[in-house]
This record gives structure tokens, C-alpha cells and sequence, in this order.
């Protein structure tokens, strides 16, 4: 992907609280030299609007969440409504999610399984940095899914500010009868500044990076091929991607709306066939019901023991 060849796709990725908005994506920059890593907002608008007057190459927004950050998808699909009309008609594509819930509970399970392998006595403790109770809400569900069909550990959730904050989850797994710890992220972090090996973290280690750079830098060329294919079909993306914090947040009721011949916002509805190929407008289910409250439908791999890599390239 090179930044002076126009002809090229553009590539922004955006991130959020999962990535410490986008300070975690920065080794992408280097694997994908003409990538921009960009927080949503005003900053998102002024990066899409300069690439968009500098030529007439395409630009796809891909948003780098496991699925935990529905709001975030929804502002940005919000920001490329406003810049796909005028000189950006047909040059602006919205990507499909980077993961998905169900992908990131089955790299926890996957590192439920090895820490259990490892160090049989020690609790996993799931972390992540703060954001809104409902974000942070996900995570407790997430960690309630892989501890009830993980390998049979303990399981804490740490939704910290610091890093050094995990010591209060690492304390509580303690006096749960834990004899250690291993902490992992439930992000994009790769490396931790918690004073591990010293005072409630005497007996904690950090996991490490939930997935490899090359795992990951496979799923953005992926989600990318993707959506240049949805673009070149007529499809954006942008209508779905609207629709992505619908439903999230506090349940709420249509029907003072409808008793006033008021509904401002349509719903989604299921499409009964299928696509082999992902990107634009043709979205599924919801990410974090894509295969079902029951479990059976299409188990990800690494419930099974696939390492990081494979369960990435899954193709669901």
C-alpha cells in the first residue's frame, strides 16, 4: 500500500478504547507503510476529508474493534454519511468490524486453555481499559462465557484506567484461593507497565498479546480486500454501520414513538441467504450473535485448541 501511488486504496483504521484509541496499532503503521491509524471524531473527518481532496483513490475506514465497541462504529459510520456525498460519492467505504464478540471469547478460551496448561493453579484475569458501562458490562459477559466453557480456572475481570490498577483483580482471585495469576488483555495491548513480580503482583504474569502481528495484519488485509470488492459492487457499508449501537445501551420501547406516528430509526432485517465474501452492505447477524445464545452453530476453532493464527483466519 503505497501512499504515493493514488490509484491505491486508502486505508484508515480507527481506534478506540480497546486500542487505547489507536495508540496500540502503531506497529501497523510500519507492516502497512500509507496507513493511518485515527481516533473517531473531528480527527476522523479531517483525515478522510485530506485523503479525499489529495486524489481520487477509494478510502476504506475499517474500525479496529472485537466487537466490544458498538458506538464507536456507529459515530464513524455517522462521520462517512457526511463525506460520501460530493466529491467523496463512491470513494468512501466502511469495513466490516476487525473481530467479532464470539472471535474474541475463543482467544480468551484459547488462553484459558494454555494458562490452565501452564500454571493449573492460577486465575486468568481478563483485562481492558475502562470506558462505559455498557462496553464494560460486554466484558463481564465475555468473561462469564469463558469461564463457564473454558478449562475449568478461575476467571476475574480487571476494566482498568492504569495498568497497574489489575492489582485489585489479582488480589481478589488471590482471596478466592488462587494461587497466581495470568493477566491478559482483552484489546489490542501488547505489552503492560504494571509492576508485575512486586507486591500484589508478586505471583502475576502478563500473558502477552491476545494475537500476533501477523495474525492481525492478515484480518485487516482481509477485512480491506473485502470491502474494495463491496465498493466496486456499490456498496459502502455505511447504512449497516449505522445500525451497529442499535439495541446497545439501555433496552428501550417503540411504543410511546409509534402511539405519535413517530419511528426515526428503521431496524434491520435477517437476509436468508448467504455471501462468501464479507465487506459492504451485507452484514448478518450482529456481531455478538452471529452464531447463537446456544453454542452449537460453528464452534470457533480454538474451543478445539487452534492456536491464535488459525482461529484468525477462521472463515465463518
Amino acid at each position: 500500500m503505497s501512499a504515493g501511488d493514488r490509484d491505491e486504496t486508502r486505508l484508515v483504521l480507527v481506534g478506540g478504547h480497546e486500542s487505547d484509541d489507536g495508540a496500540d496499532l502503531g506497529f501497523l503503521r510500519d507492516a502497512l507503510p500509507g496507513v493511518i491509524v485515527s481516533p473517531a471524531g473531528r480527527v476522523l473527518h479531517n483525515t478522510v476529508s485530506a485523503l479525499l481532496a489529495s486524489g481520487d483513490a477509494p478510502v476504506a475506514v475499517l474500525p479496529m474493534t472485537f466487537g466490544r465497541n458498538p458506538t464507536m462504529v456507529a459515530d464513524v459510520a455517522k462521520t462517512l454519511k457526511w463525506l460520501s456525498t460530493g466529491d467523496g460519492a463512491g470513494r468512501v467505504v466502511l469495513c466490516d468490524d476487525f473481530g467479532a464478540i464470539d472471535h474474541l471469547i475463543a482467544w480468551l478460551r484459547k488462553a484459558a486453555t494454555e494458562t490452565a496448561k501452564r500454571r493449573p493453579e492460577a486465575a486468568l484475569v481478563i483485562t481492558a481499559r475502562s470506558s462505559n458501562p455498557f462496553d464494560d458490562a460486554e466484558l463481564y459477559r465475555v468473561a462469564h462465557l469463558v469461564r463457564t466453557h473454558g478449562a475449568g480456572l478461575a476467571v476475574e475481570v480487571a476494566c482498568v484506567e492504569e495498568d497497574a490498577e489489575v492489582a485489585e483483580a489479582v488480589r481478589r482471585a488471590r482471596l478466592l484461593g488462587a494461587e497466581g495469576s495470568v493477566v491478559v488483555p482483552a484489546g489490542f495491548a501488547r505489552t503492560s507497565t504494571a509492576p508485575w513480580g512486586s507486591g500484589e503482583l508478586l505471583r502475576a504474569t502478563f500473558y502477552g498479546p491476545l494475537m500476533s502481528e501477523q495474525a492481525i495484519l492478515q484480518v485487516v488485509r482481509q477485512r480491506l480486500a473485502a470491502a474494495e470488492h463491496s465498493l466496486s459492487h456499490g456498496r459502502d457499508g455505511i447504512e449497516t454501520g449505522l445500525l451497529a449501537d442499535h439495541g446497545h445501551g439501555y433496552a428501550h420501547s417503540h411504543a410511546f414513538e409509534e402511539s405519535q406516528g413517530e419511528h426515526p430509526h428503521p431496524h434491520p432485517h435477517p437476509h436468508p441467504h448467504s455471501h462468501p465474501h464479507g465487506g459492504g452492505d451485507h452484514s448478518h447477524a450482529p456481531v455478538n450473535t452471529a452464531h447463537g445464545h446456544d453454542g452449537k452453530h460453528h464452534e470457533p476453532p480454538a474451543a478445539h485448541g487452534a492456536s491464535n493464527d488459525e482461529v484468525l483466519t477462521h472463515r465463518h
